[in-house]
């Protein structure tokens, strides 16, 4: 009954469709977004990702309006340290500035910053070690992922 009242107040679905809000489709304009390349592995699992979410696991846009470009820096910090000195647990941190270049007048036209951690275990095994830290990176690579899509696709929506 609250929502009712809400009426033609401005308040629509994020991911309607047009013909339901007559307000343009965000999943159209994520999909004319392209996504430039990141280096390193964890950059490109970040790059698949976004794809991934933005076209619903489509190719790249063909005539993109906008272009998404990403640096990350990665660190690992310490945790659970022993009486001993070493470490028995990490977090991998991943942070990616952003920004969204509008194609047609090259003006950047959202800018930022967005931050992934992913905590992972330390064993005596090398295999394994080096197996809880590349599922930890990939951890933080789909939370920033996810992080971006929703603030894009909320700049997308109010965008002309």
């Amino acid at each position: 009954m609250l929502v009712a009242g809400c009426g033609n107040s401005g308040f629509h679905p994020l991911y309607a469709t047009s013909s339901i809000t007559g307000a343009p489709d965000v999943g159209a304009k994520l999909a004319k977004m392209e996504v430039a390349p990141i280096p390193g592995r964890v950059g490109q699992k970040l790059r698949n990702e976004l794809i991934y979410e933005s076209t619903g696991g489509g190719n790249e846009a063909v005539n993109p309006n906008y272009r998404l470009e990403i640096v990350i820096t990665e660190s690992i910090s310490a945790t659970l340290v022993q009486t001993d000195g070493n470490s028995s647990g990490s977090v991998y941190n991943l942070n990616a500035t952003f920004r969204l270049v509008r194609l047609k007048d090259k003006t950047v036209a959202l800018q930022g910053q967005s931050f992934g951690r992913s905590t992972f275990q330390r064993f005596d095994s090398v295999f394994s070690n080096v197996r809880a830290r590349k599922e930890a990176e990939d951890r933080a690579a789909n939370t920033v992922a996810d992080d971006l899509k929703s603030r894009l696709a909320a700049y997308l929506s109010n965008a002309a």
